[in-house]
């Protein structure tokens, strides 16, 4: 191996440690900032509605929980965890979208507050960031064991 080589190797290393910090903070935040959306609407009157006002506190609970898990998380469980926070973005969107179009749980979402267009940003991002952080730790695991692939066939 040259030293051009081994300096290669050990300049993609660290980028790809920044980019898991990186995401695990940015992904964390984002988990974190739709958590406080919801227990702001929680406390401003969606506590009184039925079943959507159990689900919002749920929602930041479990958003906490996530959001610490993400940055807490030892590297071998980090892809669970960053897989599980975006599924959690991606359902919490899709609660949205359904209370928007159809309803949900006989409640239907004013699709004109601020909260509304926030929160969709946010978990839209958050949803990005984390699939991009759980392909890469995926991808990184993948490469380190070789013989050992999620969909292998024999020829």
């Amino acid at each position: 191996m040259t030293e051009g080589t081994a300096m290669s190797i050990v300049h993609r290393a660290r980028t790809s440690r920044g980019l898991v910090i990186g995401g695990r903070i940015v992904g964390a935040a984002l988990i974190g900032w739709s958590a406080v959306i919801h227990l702001e609407l929680w406390s401003e009157g969606y506590r009184h509605i039925a079943t959507i006002g159990v689900l919002f506190l749920l929602q930041v609970i479990s958003g906490g929980i996530l959001a610490l898990a993400l940055l807490a998380a030892p590297t071998r469980f980090l892809a669970s965890v960053s897989a599980l926070g975006a599924l959690f973005m991606i359902g919490s969107l899709g609660a949205l979208v359904v209370s928007l179009t159809v309803g949900l749980f006989g409640f239907t979402e004013s699709p004109d507050t601020e909260e509304v267009t926030t929160a969709i940003a946010v978990e839209s991002a958050g949803f990005v960031v984390l699939l991009l952080l759980t392909g890469m730790l995926v991808g990184a695991a993948s490469r380190a064991r070789p013989g050992i692939t999620s969909l292998s066939h024999t020829e």
